[in-house]
């Protein structure tokens, strides 16, 4: 039940992002569900893949590179999902800043 609540509020989160941010765009309210389903699951196999793989990258980076991680697993799920669009690094970037900061704001709202 837990998991079903992040998952929506998630989707909540990507639909606010995707307003604020130009150059990101979700269809409508199923298509950013579909997005929080589909960023959880590269979120958990894909990213620690990329981490382990990156780990030199990240060091001399001091762990900047990490933010590039998140802009990949961004553009996989925009791949992935009709309905989901990124346009440019940049707005990939803010997107998935934007993403975890409104993600933890409702967590801590409705947890």
């Amino acid at each position: 039940m837990n998991f079903l609540i992040k998952l929506a509020l998630t989707a909540l989160a990507v639909m606010v992002s995707a307003n604020i941010i130009p150059g990101v765009h979700v269809a409508n309210l199923t298509t950013a569900l579909i997005v929080a389903v589909v960023l959880a699951i590269l979120n958990t196999i894909v990213r620690p893949i990329l981490v382990i793989l990156t780990i030199p990258i990240t060091i001399l980076t001091l762990g900047l590179f990490l933010l590039v991680i998140n802009v990949i697993i961004i553009y996989i799920a925009a791949s992935l999902v009709d309905g989901f669009s990124v346009h440019g690094f940049i707005p990939a970037l803010i997107f998935s800043v934007v993403l975890s900061i409104v993600s933890s704001i409702l967590g801590a709202i409705f947890d």
